[in-house]
């Protein structure tokens, strides 16, 4: 006769690679639950939308172009923070370009005296009172008195708007130089109203 199955003696382990009865193999290891798969991706998502909106600020309005200083037919400074009207007469000074172009929205904006050795000083009123204004002021100017290439002045936050501002009503040569704002509170405030100033202009103010 055949013997039967052994009964597993009590306190003796059974040989390996048999499997007492009825026993299964090991399985896949067991899903996370939808919500938690659903967490995990939206974190992730949001985690690389927050890198990327700090890449793109810092290239936009902390790390702009840098332009070098060369000699220009005219120097237009568009109006703001402080430090741009010393860089613009120092270039002035220097001999980089006859002619001084300053922004003037208001009256309380500062107007450097016609006092500056073999450079014509033009205080102007930007129409509107904006960067925009600024773009169109210089566009028409450069057209009347035919300048071919400019050096414009302004802060580091507003250089790219100033750039799309300006390409779209001047087609000559434009270096920026820019002034860092000076402190970090000023820092986050343009910043900000730079972000939002770009998307206006890209949306809603996509001409001259």
């Amino acid at each position: 006769m055949r013997a039967g199955p052994t009964a597993a003696l009590p306190g003796v382990p059974e040989a390996p690679g048999r499997a007492a009865p009825g026993a299964t193999g090991p399985g896949p290891a067991p899903r996370a639950p939808r919500g938690l798969r659903r967490r995990r991706l939206l974190r992730s998502t949001a985690g690389l939308l927050i890198v990327g909106f700090l890449l793109t600020t810092a290239k936009l309005y902390v790390f702009p172009k840098r332009d070098p200083a060369v000699p220009v037919d005219a120097i237009v400074m568009f109006a703001g923070s402080a430090g741009r009207l010393d860089l613009a007469v120092t270039l002035a000074r220097n001999g980089y370009a006859p002619v001084l172009a300053v922004s003037q929205p208001t009256p309380t904006d500062p107007c450097p005296p016609d006092t500056i050795p073999g450079v014509e000083v033009l205080c102007f009123h930007p129409k509107p009172l904006t960067t925009q204004g600024e773009a169109r002021w210089t566009g028409a100017t450069a057209r009347a008195r035919g300048w071919r290439s400019i050096i414009v002045i302004t802060s580091t936050p507003q250089d790219t708007r100033a750039r799309l501002r300006l390409s779209r009503c001047y087609d000559g040569g434009v270096r920026v130089m820019s002034v860092d704002p000076p402190n970090r509170p000023t820092w986050a405030y343009m910043v900000a109203y730079e972000w939002a100033a770009t998307l206006k202009a890209l949306t809603f103010q996509r001409s001259c």
